[in-house]
């Protein structure tokens, strides 16, 4: 009997057992970590301790901290931050030797901060100290702009630099700044705490180094017209710009026996170059200009063979002297291409390139035909830094062209000639293209007006002195937005802005909202300026 007990009571226990279910695992787990305690404690003065110790609630990781932490004011050497490719309880800093007297240090994390399962991040946590009396308390925020751009990027900072009896404007060359604070790229604020009162000077850098000094070769910078003053300027607004770079011819580097190519910095300024011999001799020369570079070419016709070459590139702004070796190199055949593939927008000239510069056309031996054989009156024009040939014609919709160049059409520099030369393109309809029709409202003229894509290039512009209605017609249907360039200084461009000369960019508005043109639309478009 008591052998059946025992039985009856195991196979209960068994059923019991079976009738569990599977475990979930339960809630996933989205708080971030929580700091329990540091010690220090956190917003410390008189500090003189050699670790910080932050101790969380849960495991945590550091994520991205060469990214995500601003120490502020910068310290060097940057201090050790553990734990670094592992988790643990404890976050610390230590070797921090070179603390300056009376200043307030601020370690901003950033989203560097992130619990080790889930990746949940401790958004911003700042810890604070003082090696003075007390720790500094004034505020300055605001927001950044680019100011050519509809958006900034993801790497910009507010710098803070003190204006006292060491500064001068070169300071943002060559110092780290006194404060330091990240854009939030999703709202395009900023804020710096803990500063004291004074008069600084505040600047916005959107740099590649990240070092937090100026190069202004590849960073761009926002400035104020003027230094700020604490507690009274407390919110400041920054546009950020790309200065504009002095032309600047490079060393130049042989192509072929007869060609040189100079590349350059800056915005292209027209310019001479001339060959320094002390044996004189004839030669001709020409200069064009490679689109997919920022390089210019020098091409050189002589009969005499030279081992060395020296040049002399000038113009109104400038003057240098460079010389090159020679090598014995191929020289390039005469190829001529079209710029256009099938089809021809109403609103484009027919183009042809070559790798050699143009130097004379003969006209009579061109024919442009329409799809009856019917021949169509052009002109054409020579552009000879781009070396290009437009041939311009009034075009009708859904029509063929036959441009035919006959042999010894083109004549390159070298006397090279073209072949026999046959280009096929189509119109479309009318209806294959929109319209857009601008209005618009407290005008400031001269302006430039650009349609630009999604991506940031320009596909259509227009220039108005006086008229605020500006037509685009016949463009490809697509989503654009509109880009009105103030042109204060009336050069038909934009032109950019520098910080030493406290001079800023030209004024660049967006329309708010892209606009999308349609295939066979008349879109008209208002557009209040402010």
């Amino acid at each position: 009997m008591v052998q059946l007990r025992f039985s009856i009571l195991a196979l209960l226990i068994l059923m019991g057992c079976a009738n569990r279910g599977n475990p979930t695992g339960g809630e996933i787990d989205t708080e971030p970590p929580i700091v329990i305690k540091s010690s220090p404690e956190n917003f410390t003065t008189n500090f003189e301790a050699e670790e910080i110790e932050i101790i969380f609630n849960e495991y945590i990781r550091l994520n991205n901290i060469q990214k995500e932490l601003i120490i502020s004011p910068p310290i060097e050497p940057q201090p050790l931050i553990m734990p670094m490719g592992s988790a643990s309880k404890i976050l610390t800093i230590s070797e921090f030797d070179s603390l300056q007297k009376n200043t307030t240090y601020s370690f901003h994390f950033g989203e560097s901060i992130e619990d080790n399962n889930e990746k949940n991040p401790l958004s911003n946590y700042r810890y604070v100290f003082s090696t003075g009396n007390y720790i500094d308390s004034l505020v300055v925020k605001g927001s950044v702009k680019d100011a050519f751009n509809r958006e900034i990027s993801e790497n910009i900072n507010v710098l803070l630099y003190e204006v006292d009896s060491l500064f001068n404007d070169s300071i943002v060359y060559r110092k780290k700044p006194k404060h330091v604070a990240k854009v939030i790229d999703t709202t395009n604020n900023f804020i710096i705490q803990n500063i004291k009162q004074g008069k600084y000077l505040i600047i916005a850098l959107e740099e590649e180094n990240k070092d937090y000094t100026f190069q202004n070769k590849v960073d761009k910078i926002g400035f104020t017209e003027r230094f700020i003053q604490l507690p009274d300027d407390s919110i400041v607004n920054l546009s950020v710009f790309k200065e504009k770079l002095p032309f600047k011819i490079g060393k130049p580097k042989q192509k072929t026996s007869r060609s040189f190519s100079f590349g350059y910095e800056g915005e292209y300024e027209p310019f001479k170059i001339k060959i320094i011999s002390k044996d004189s001799f004839n030669y001709e020369s020409k200069i064009t200009r490679e689109k997919k570079s920022d390089s210019l070419i020098f091409w050189l016709k002589s009969e005499k063979k030279l081992d060395s070459i020296a040049f002399n590139v000038y113009n109104e702004n400038f003057s240098d002297t460079l010389s090159l070796n020679l090598r014995n190199k191929m020289n390039d055949s005469l190829v001529i291409k079209s710029e256009q593939n099938k089809t021809l927008k109403f609103n484009e000239d027919f183009l042809i390139e070559a790798n050699l510069p143009f130097n004379k056309i003969d006209k009579n031996k061109i024919s442009i035909y329409n799809k009856d054989s019917l021949k169509i009156e052009f002109e054409v024009k020579l552009d000879t830094i781009m070396n290009e040939y437009s041939f311009v014609f009034e075009k009708e919709e859904e029509e063929e062209y036959r441009i035919e160049l006959l042999p010894d059409a083109l004549t390159d520099f070298y006397e090279n000639k073209n072949d026999t030369l046959f280009y096929k393109v189509k119109t479309r309809t009318y209806n294959d293209y929109g319209n857009l029709s601008l209005n618009l409202r407290n005008a400031k003229f001269p302006m430039i007006i650009e349609l630009v894509n999604p991506t940031g290039e320009v596909k259509y512009t227009k220039y108005t002195v006086s008229s605020s209605a500006v037509d685009f017609n016949y463009i490809d249907s697509g989503k654009y937005f509109i880009r009105i360039i103030f042109d204060e200084n009336k050069n038909k461009k934009y032109d950019s802005g520098n910080f030493l000369e406290r001079i800023k960019p030209e004024k660049v508005i967006y329309y708010p909202d892209e606009i999308d043109v349609r295939a066979g639309w008349d879109l008209v478009q208002e557009f209040i300026l402010q």
